[in-house]
């Protein structure tokens, strides 16, 4: 019998705003000025958040971090969207979503300067999962967290992120493969910054897109410019009703770029040139949104001014705060590693006091 295709598919690109901020009519969804100037102070708080965590890090005063800048256009317009009862299910690079759902501005401060205390929400109703470090483990949890919603009768939705680097995880297939078979009510966004750490995207996958990952399981996708808020509020609204109406998972691959190091602990420019850069800054979600603001009248230089000293003030506070003394025990990390006691542990934590004392003892010597 002659050879037949059985299967042919095709991958969608959305882009609303362009590279200079000017507005694709007929796809404009027409959001109400009071939620486009929301938007825009969420990233711009967002970005000051990171530009004064990167100063603290150089500074000594925290630990190494994931720095966002340039993604603010992918999890902000998301957790926008979301409901109440929805979960949000990070990575390490979503820091202006996580604000959006109300996680407090001194969180990532606490737990990038080592502080458990800094996963601990003010509200455990805000359903957002603590920072996952551990490479694609998000996913198959994200679908866990929809199927239990779905099963107790919730309207609700688990929207996961993930870096391009994870799709070749293990468990991104996994969760992806269950979250297909379960019509599990979830969405999962591909955060493709074309960096892996100093991997390439395209020494990653060999995968045209990252969205064509979701083919194999069933999965219906769409590829978005990431530096585009319309864009992706477009593409999670469909997601969303998709997932909610029953139909299962849907996958958005969010074409974006890591305007900076992957972690502080990481120099770019061992791996990448500079003219890769500044072709990617040219094309960065603030600018490109103010610049859509401003041509509706909605925006201008004083307007900018004033927002910038706002957001400005409003990081000064969450860092006096993070600075101020606290009574949080120091062993803390070794209360929930396993569900049951084991002798080593005790073992690590009498080390570690020690230690903590040795180092405290020290500091008094030389004081």
């Amino acid at each position: 019998m002659p050879r037949k295709s059985v299967a042919k598919f095709a991958i969608d690109h959305l882009q609303v705003l362009d590279e200079q901020g000017v507005v694709d009519a007929k796809l404009d969804p027409k959001l109400p000025d009071e939620r486009l100037l929301e938007m825009y102070r969420w990233m711009r708080l967002a970005r000051e958040l990171d530009e004064r965590m990167l100063k603290l890090q150089r500074q000594g005063r925290l630990g190494t971090f994931p720095p966002n800048t340039g993604h603010e256009a992918v999890s902000i317009p998301v957790a926008m969207a979301m409901g109440p009862k929805d979960w949000f299910v990070g990575a390490f690079r979503e820091t202006g979503g996580r604000l959006v759902r109300g996680e407090p501005l001194t969180s990532p401060l606490y737990y990038y300067n080592g502080w458990e205390e800094g996963n601990i929400l003010p509200d455990p109703a805000l359903r957002i999962t603590p920072i996952s470090v551990v490479i694609g483990c998000q996913v198959p949890h994200a679908v866990g967290l929809a199927f239990a919603s779905r099963y107790q009768g919730e309207d609700a939705a688990a929207v996961c992120f993930i870096g391009d680097g994870g799709t070749s995880e293990g468990d991104f297939h996994e969760g992806l493969n269950f979250a297909s078979v379960w019509k599990a009510p979830v969405v999962c966004i591909v955060q493709n910054n074309q960096w892996a750490i100093s991997i390439p995207r395209s020494a990653q996958t060999a995968s045209q897109t990252m969205a064509q990952k979701a083919i194999a399981f069933g999965i219906p996708c769409l590829q978005v410019d990431g530096n585009d808020a319309l864009a992706m509020w477009v593409a999670i609204n469909e997601a969303l009703e998709h997932a909610r109406s029953g139909k299962g998972p849907y996958l958005i691959e969010a074409v974006t770029y890591r305007l900076m190091m992957h972690t502080t602990a990481d120099d770019p420019k061992k791996y990448r040139g500079e003219a890769e850069e500044k072709c990617a800054w040219e094309k960065e979600p603030l600018i490109r949104f103010r610049a859509y603001l401003a041509a509706r009248g909605l925006w201008d230089d004083a307007k900018d001014e004033a927002l910038i000293a706002e957001v400005k003030e409003q990081v000064d506070q969450a860092v006096r705060a993070f600075e101020a003394p606290v009574d949080w025990a120091q062993d803390t990390a070794f209360d929930h590693v396993y569900g049951t006691d084991h002798p080593h542990l005790h073992e690590q934590r009498a080390e570690f006091l020690a230690n903590v004392r040795f180092d405290g003892g020290k500091e008094a010597d030389h004081g």
